[in-house]
């Protein structure tokens, strides 16, 4: 019988926090295809990125709830890459009220507007970790270039 090594305990341990920790939690619910995100029960306000205590408050007990996957631009831009295929990089407004960064694939870059609904999936890669990305809800007419203009 082996005896075990003794950093073996140690990395089994931090295996199973970060398992357990808000971010494991969160990955486990992309790898469902639902995106989740916390709310603080004492004052009801959304919290994202996942945490351990309430940003303002410090108040534990935070509670998980699945959002629908829906929201709306309220910022975006156009990054290039050398050699590569321009891609937005867009802040999104849940309607459950938190706001995240991601990108909305689907459309050009430079044709996306503040205010265009758009719907959350999970991509996946081949590589790495699960993470939501966003395309534009066709139900809903998209804003003008217009609309945007001040």
């Amino acid at each position: 019988m082996s005896r075990p090594e003794a950093g073996d305990c140690a990395y089994r341990d931090l295996n199973r926090l970060a398992e357990e920790s808000p971010y494991g939690r969160y990955l486990a619910f992309l790898e469902q295809g639902k995106l989740v995100f916390q709310r603080d029960p004492e004052t009801g306000r959304a919290v994202f990125y996942p945490r351990v205590a309430a940003p303002g408050t410090g108040a534990c007990g935070l509670v998980w709830e699945v959002s629908a996957g829906t929201g709306t631009v309220y910022a975006t831009t156009v990054v290039h890459y050398r050699g590569e295929v321009p891609l937005n990089v867009s802040l999104i407004d849940m309607d459950e009220g938190f706001r995240l960064m991601s990108r909305v694939e689907g459309i050009p870059p430079s044709e996306l507007r503040i205010g265009t609904r758009v719907r959350m999936r999970v991509h996946r890669p081949d590589e790495g970790q699960p993470y939501p990305v966003f395309d534009v809800d066709r139900t809903v007419a998209l804003p003008s270039r217009a609309e945007n203009e001040l």
